[in-house]
């Protein structure tokens, strides 16, 4: 028997839809005017403030050094999506999650801060668990991903995390909580409300930026039926006032945005469909932006991170392989300008991205560097079994350096943590200037390659 609905219903029906539309026309006019972006002075070019300690290592490329940790210290956990913020006292606080593997019930938000020196990490702790979200937000949480930390205007610190109470994480939403002791202790969770229907598919993963009138900049993005990269303005209190989605980012997700004028911004995402670094800018202090495009960049479905420097330069740190994760590196642009033919600075790389590691070179090769970096021998095993488990077929494996994390410290100091082998975290510090001084170098007229 066929159901047909009475005139009545048809009328209500109408009048509901009619009215749906006319409170989102109401929402749309008493959206809060825009305000500029808050934009740090540029500072004249100088070395960063502290020399690098003993034992600096050569890049892949031969082009530049750094220093380089493992952060995280539980050896045997599935590791990822790192972030990174500067306290005042000048030691960086990381954030990452850790368990048995990604999206599993026992994964948590670990932390670990570095002593005075900037290099050393202290023993990570747990901040977030499943069992204190639920008790915080009064609902059941499946599983926690992403988080983020960052200083918000007024000096507190917040961290942004994703979890999911049904589903994949097409279902996510955002929970928040702040910290007015640095770190030491956090506020009950909360939820970050981004839809009021059902407020589901908001997920976090770049750095945020902050607006003149002290408004924070969230950049998120949705998995659930299309991908797509907003942008949340956040007040004070940690509720979205307003929010733009980015034109054509059907396809584009975990969007990383650069100001670079009090009204213009560059934004870049992660290609959904593994094609390319996909861009987008506004001239209006976000609240237009142009239509996404392809940048000539390959992405190979990989996050990527970016950060705008005291001199104005302009960072991204991204796998820039096409189909792979076995290379991590870094590019360079003016403030406002284009990557598009930057040259890349190579951070981290396996000896050959094309093919596979077997799985013995594979276990000598990370067993080596875990060992190097004062791994025991029952650690190293841990480390190099959660590797094998997450990155491993019966007989090869495919090297990971992913999900990286850039900061800009005040000593000048550029600062890049990323996932390494899906098993720890890896902070990497170099003097930004030394790039500079070698694109100088090489633009100098009678300057001969080196030959690396």
């Amino acid at each position: 028997m066929n159901f047909k609905p009475s005139g009545a219903w048809d009328r209500l029906a109408a009048a509901l839809l009619v009215l749906a539309f006319a409170l989102a026309g109401w929402k749309v006019l008493q959206r809060p005017p825009v305000s500029p972006f808050a934009v740090t002075p540029i500072e004249a070019a100088k070395p960063a403030a502290r020399a690098g300690l003993p034992g600096q290592q050569l890049s892949p490329d031969g082009r530049f050094r750094f220093d380089a940790q493992f952060v995280s210290s539980s050896p045997g956990q599935a590791v990822h999506a790192a972030s990174l913020v500067e306290l005042r006292d000048g030691r960086l606080r990381a954030v990452w999650f850790s368990g048995s593997r990604e999206g599993a019930g026992d994964v948590t938000i670990q932390s670990a801060v570095t002593d005075s020196t900037g290099l050393r990490w202290a023993p990570e702790g747990t901040l977030f668990d499943r069992k204190t979200l639920q008790q915080g937000l009064w609902r059941y949480v499946k599983k926690l991903g992403n988080p983020v930390i960052a200083r918000a205007p007024d000096g507190s610190l917040c961290l942004w995390m994703v979890n999911v109470s049904l589903g994949g994480w097409a279902g996510s939403s955002i929970t928040w909580a702040r910290s007015v002791d640095e770190g030491a202790s956090w506020s009950q969770p909360r939820r970050l409300v981004t839809s009021p229907f059902l407020n589901i598919s908001t997920l976090v993963k770049g750095a945020p930026i902050s607006f003149e009138n002290g408004e924070t900049g969230l950049p998120v993005y949705h998995e659930f039926i299309a991908k797509f990269g907003e942008v949340l303005r956040i007040n004070a209190l940690g509720q979205v006032v307003d929010k733009t989605r980015i034109p054509g980012s059907r396809t584009s997700l975990q969007p990383v945005v650069l100001v670079s004028g009090t009204e213009k911004a560059q934004v870049y995402m992660r290609s959904g469909n593994a094609t390319a670094l996909m861009a987008s800018d506004t001239v209006d202090a976000g609240k237009t932006w142009s239509r996404t495009h392809a940048s000539a960049w390959p992405n190979p479905d990989s996050a990527l991170a970016g950060a705008v420097t005291n001199t104005g330069a302009q960072w991204v740190a991204l796998n820039p392989a096409p189909r792979n994760r076995e290379m991590l590196a870094l590019l360079q642009t003016t403030a406002g300008g284009s990557f598009d033919g930057a040259t890349p600075w190579m951070v981290e790389s396996s000896a050959n991205p094309q093919a596979r590691t077997s799985t013995a070179d594979y276990e000598r090769l990370l067993t080596q560097e875990l060992k190097a970096r004062g791994a025991r021998d029952d650690e190293a095993q841990a480390y190099v079994a959660s590797a094998r488990r997450q990155l491993c077929g019966e007989q090869s494996c495919s090297q990971e350096f992913s999900y990286p994390y850039l900061l800009q410290s005040r000593d000048g100091y550029l600062h890049l943590v990323y996932t390494w082998h899906r098993t720890r975290i890896k902070h990497v510090r170099l003097d930004p200037l030394q790039t500079q001084t070698l694109q100088a170098a090489q633009a100098a007229p009678g300057h001969v390659p080196s030959g690396k």
